[in-house]
């Protein structure tokens, strides 16, 4: 049983963790809401990357193991 780890899946949890570091760090000390914005897309972005890159066949094959 697959429990979703696909390169696809990876990805787009990388993408989604290192957007949030981003947005993290623009907001300290004082917020730099350019850093922030650039955080909050990666963030944002990192679901359809990861279905994208589902679709392009690097994500967990549905019927397997049926």
């Amino acid at each position: 049983m697959s429990h979703g780890s696909s390169p696809a899946a990876w990805t787009a949890v990388i993408v989604c963790l290192v957007g949030f570091v981003v947005g993290g760090v623009g907001l300290i000390p004082t917020p730099n809401w350019i850093v922030f914005s650039i955080g909050a897309v990666m963030v944002v972005g990192a679901l359809p990357l990861g279905k994208v890159l589902s679709m392009a066949g690097l994500g967990v094959d549905s019927t397997e193991g049926h």
